[in-house]
């Protein structure tokens, strides 16, 4: 995982909701960043996908920034594609960039490993969280709650450390390397 305050790695992906370059340098987050590593075609994903919308509208008006990034590899799982991202974007209504890692070096940068992945940065830009959502995943019967990610963003807005035993890795489908 990412060491925690390490600098958020910079990036220049397309955004596949508005077909254009989008920098981390555009990230405005008064209060912070969230960098989701997903996809469209994992389960564990799609298991959580409504409440990842519900976390960011919730936090967005906090002034966390949020952005969203799928890496895998689209010819071998072409349900990842570009257009296909979009069209799920416009679906769960993202109200934040959905951007394309074609070469998969940003995933790489941010030691990514599986979808979905988050990463918290604090407005110096350094990692103060990285790990799961929260406890739900297919088939396990745990409520889908956000309670981890939400949890982290309150500590992040309070000025608190997040600490070490509240950051447990996430667990998903592995990133779809080339």
């Amino acid at each position: 995982m990412l060491a925690l305050n390490t600098s958020m790695p910079s990036f220049r992906l397309l955004d596949t909701i508005s077909d254009k370059v989008f920098s981390s340098s555009d990230l405005e987050g008064k209060n912070g960043i969230v960098v989701m590593f997903i996809c469209n075609h994992c389960p564990y994903v799609v298991h959580v996908e409504n409440e990842l919308v519900k976390i960011a509208n919730d936090f967005l008006s906090k002034n966390i920034a949020f952005v969203a990034i799928s890496s895998n590899d689209v010819t071998n799982y072409p349900a990842d594609a570009p257009a296909l991202m979009k069209e799920k974007a416009t679906e769960l209504h993202f109200k934040f960039p959905y951007l394309y890692d074609e070469t998969q070096e940003v995933a790489k940068a941010f030691a990514a490993a599986c979808t979905p992945d988050f990463y918290v940065f604090n407005k110096e830009n350094k990692c103060v969280y990285r790990g799961r959502m929260d406890g739900s995943t297919p088939g396990n019967g745990v409520p889908i709650d956000g309670s981890d990610l939400r949890n982290a963003l309150s500590q992040l807005i309070a000025g608190k450390v997040v600490p070490e035993d509240q950051q447990i890795p996430s667990m998903g489908c592995n990133i779809k390397w080339k």
